[in-house]
This record gives C-alpha cells, sequence and structure tokens, in this order.
C-alpha cells in the first residue's frame, strides 16, 4: 500500500511568550521565561504561587468579538485563535474562498479537563454551608438555579474542536484525545495516519489547556510534581538540572495544519516541514511514575524513528519532554541513551517547558512548532536555569544560551501521567524524498 506524504502547511498558537510564531520563537531563542506570580485566582495561601499564565490577550487579535466568547473556557479561546492563526497561515481561505473539499478536512485535538467560572462555583459552594455543615441538597438547588445548559456543554471535551470545525465548515473527521500529557502528540499523531491512508487531505490538529485553577494546581501539588519556587519564578522551571523541584504549570494553545503532499502542492501552498514519524507507547507500568528503564518512553521514540525510516545519527535535535521533575528527566535522559546508543551525547536536547511551562494536554503541539520553527531558522532554543549537573542528567541540553545548528530531523518528546508516551520526528521538505516513503510502505 503507498503511504501518501504528509506535510506542515500551517501554525498558529496563543502562550504566555505571546501569540504570533514569530514573537514565540524569538522569546524562546532569547531564552525568555513566561513564568510568574498567579494571578488567575487567589493563591496566597497555597505552596505553589507560581504558573506560567497567558496574560495581556484577547481573542480579538485574530478578529473574533469577545462578546460572543466570554462566556466559554479559556482553552476553547486559546484553540479557537491558534486554529484560525493556523488555517490563515496555510492560506486555506484567503479572499473568503475555500481551497478544500469540507468532506475531506477534519479536526483533532488534544484538550484536557476545564472549569469555566470559579467565583460562580465558590458561592455555590458558599451558599451551601449552614453553621459549620455543609448542605447537599442547597448546592443543587443552587446549581439547577444558577447553572445554565451552555455552561455544561462548554465544558465538554469536544467542544474546541467542534469550534473549529464550525468556524472553517470542516465536515471531515472530528474528535478529541485524551492521553494525559501525550495528548496534541497523539492527535497529531493520528491525524497523520488519516492522512497517509486517504482518509482526508487535511487535519487541523494540536492542543489547548489551561490548568491554572485551585483543583489543578493543588492537584498537582499533591502528586508532588510541581515547583515550589515561589520567590524566584523565572528560574523555577529547571529541567535536567541537579536541584530541579517540578514543572510550573502552564497554558496556551498550539494548531498545525497538516495536508497531503498532493493537495498542498495542488493549491500551491508553501510547505513549512514535513511529519515523517509517529510513535506511541504505554509504560503498562504505574499512574504516576514512569517504568524505571523508561520503558514507554524509549518504545515510542524507536516506533517514531522506523516509521520516519531514519537511523538515530540522523536526527538533528530533540525537544524534549523536560517536565523539571527528578523522576522524568533522569528516565527520559537513560531512554534516549537506549535508543541513541552512543549518538545520545552527540544530539542536542532541550526543554522548552523551561520558559513556557506546562501546558499539560497541549505541551506537545507547541513543541511541535517549537521543531518546525528549528527546521526553518537553523536555530535550537535553550534549556535555562541549568545550573548544576547531575550525573544521571549528562547529555547535551544546550544550556541557557540557543545554539545555531543545521537542522533536518527533529525527534519531539510527550510522557503523561498513566504511562501514555508518544513522539513525532518532523523533517525538512525535500521534494525528493521518495526513497523514504517506499521504504516506511513496505
Amino acid at each position: 500500500m503507498k503511504h501518501r506524504r504528509v506535510v506542515i502547511t500551517g501554525v498558529g498558537c496563543v502562550t504566555p511568550l505571546g501569540s504570533s510564531v514569530r514573537e514565540v520563537w524569538g522569546r524562546l531563542t532569547d531564552g525568555r521565561s513566561g513564568v510568574g506570580r498567579l494571578t488567575l485566582f487567589d493563591a496566597s495561601r497555597f505552596p505553589v504561587q507560581i504558573a506560567a499564565e497567558v496574560k495581556d490577550w484577547s481573542i480579538a487579535e485574530v478578529g473574533e468579538d469577545p462578546a460572543r466568547w466570554q462566556h466559554h473556557p479559556r482553552q476553547t479561546l486559546f484553540a479557537v485563535a491558534s486554529g484560525i492563526r493556523a488555517v490563515h497561515d496555510a492560506g486555506l481561505n484567503d479572499g473568503g474562498t475555500a481551497k478544500f473539499d469540507p468532506l475531506r478536512f477534519g479536526v483533532y485535538l488534544g484538550c484536557g479537563e476545564t472549569y469555566q467560572d470559579w467565583n460562580q462555583f465558590a458561592q455555590m459552594m458558599a451558599g451551601s454551608i449552614e453553621g459549620e455543615e455543609f448542605r447537599p441538597e442547597k448546592f443543587t438547588e443552587q446549581a439547577v438555579r444558577l447553572w445554565q445548559p451552555q455552561d455544561e456543554a462548554e465544558l465538554e471535551l469536544n467542544m474546541p474542536a467542534a469550534h473549529l470545525a464550525a468556524r472553517f465548515n470542516a465536515q471531515g473527521p472530528n474528535a478529541n484525545c485524551i492521553a494525559a500529557c501525550a495528548s496534541s502528540t497523539t492527535a497529531i499523531g493520528e491525524s497523520a495516519a488519516m492522512i497517509r491512508c486517504g482518509e482526508v487531505d487535511i487535519m487541523l490538529a494540536g492542543g489547548a489547556h489551561s490548568m491554572i485553577h485551585p483543583f489543578g494546581i493543588s492537584g498537582f501539588h499533591r502528586l508532588s510534581a510541581l515547583s515550589q519556587r515561589n520567590n524566584d519564578p523565572a528560574h523555577a522551571v529547571r529541567p535536567f538540572d541537579r536541584d530541579r523541584d517540578g514543572f510550573v504549570v502552564g497554558e496556551g494553545a498550539a494548531m498545525v495544519v497538516l495536508e497531503s503532499l498532493e493537495h498542498a502542492q495542488r493549491r500551491g501552498a508553501e510547505i513549512l516541514a514535513e511529519l515523517t514519524g509517529y510513535g506511541s507507547a504505554q509504560d503498562a507500568y504505574r499512574v504516576t511514575d514512569a517504568h524505571p528503564e523508561g520503558r514507554g518512553a524509549a518504545s515510542c521514540m524507536a516506533l517514531a524513528l522506523k516509521d520516519a525510516a531514519l537511523n538515530p545519527e540522523q536526527i538533528s535535535y530533540v525537544n524534549a519532554h523536560g517536565t523539571g521533575t527528578v523522576l522524568n528527566d533522569k528516565i527520559e535522559t537513560l531512554a534516549i541513551k537506549r535508543v541513541f546508543g552512543d549518538d545520545a551525547y552527540h544530539v542536542p536536547v532541550s526543554s522548552t517547558k523551561s520558559m513556557l511551562g506546562h501546558f499539560t494536554t497541549a505541551g506537545g503541539a507547541i513543541e511541535l512548532v517549537v521543531g518546525v520553527m528549528a527546521i526553518r531558522t537553523g536555530v535550537l532554543p535553550p534549556t535555562i536555569n541549568y545550573e548544576t549537573a547531575d550525573p544521571e542528567c549528562d547529555l547535551d541540553y544546550i544550556p541557557n544560551v540557543a545554539r545555531e545548528r543545521s537542522c533536518r530531523h527533529v525527534l519531539s518528546n510527550s510522557f503523561g501521567f498513566g504511562g501514555q508516551n508518544a513522539a513525532l520526528v518532523v523533517s525538512r521538505f525535500d521534494e525528493h524524498r521518495r526513497g523514504m516513503v517506499a521504504k516506511r510502505a513496505a
């Protein structure tokens, strides 16, 4: 069976470092941190008081009326804005004329659980207390009175994908993936599989998430996953550093437009890069701990390389999952060594979570965009806050300062709670790269 090649023709994002890819890329390569004091709710009594928030941003930046979206969760706004930017970047509706068959245009996202109006929830809880006793029946009465039908609908995880499908008349497959922090990476990989087999011509794929709310922050804290460097937010996330103490919750979205090569060329689209490899694997171990030998992480990387028909030494750069937790960084380093062998010490690795924070379900999507930009600019973003070497993390992590390097193939890793692991390979587009496709199809 002949597999169609999958190319990337558009990218879009909303992040703590900006809402245009050019702006975000400039700040990443400058080593800027998007982490600061938490402002979305009062965290003064929380042990964790820092986050990487999207600030000074409005959906009006992409031409949408903010009043139309005021009752929607933050991640939906991020998703819609990122999708609009990606589709515009791809030139799919220039001049108001669609350049696709709606039935062959799908949407596949990785969006997680969300909450909308914390003030209303707090008021409902406060109004349900009599003396020192919580009265569930009073809470139910208030919920029936205050909760609107659209409020419930907009909490469903499929809604960002549904809004994007309606916005672009994308009548093809529409889905949302939940695989923890591997969600958007999986969504992008599965989207590519649909295009390869001929089911669709175009997929808008990526993810959006915001867990910067009391339940999200307290939940990750109870898992001992978050940094508590409250007095030094910009230096809190320190992946692979000996003194790392956890990640910082971020928020945002990123989208890519994936197309079959034939479809993109037929409409004269600019091709930004080619998605050449995808691998997915499970640790089958524990919910909160990665396998101590990096079993799932190594497997998904090896599968992605096999899918791309590449040897490890052909990878120019690895964008690591790199959360900054003690366990993740040690095991990811071990997994890279298992897959790359001696070449592990020669391939540059960095974690852009050191600057962006952890977008949870959407993390893989923004990191794939980072890979595309590394290929197009020949610059590799740094791992900031790397100060003290850890003997168990002894690879080249591009410490603190971006590096110029011709970049042909990038491996991007995403590992999630529950043991989900996924990896993507994105490559510089070469129109004559036929041998690789034939080998993969065989």
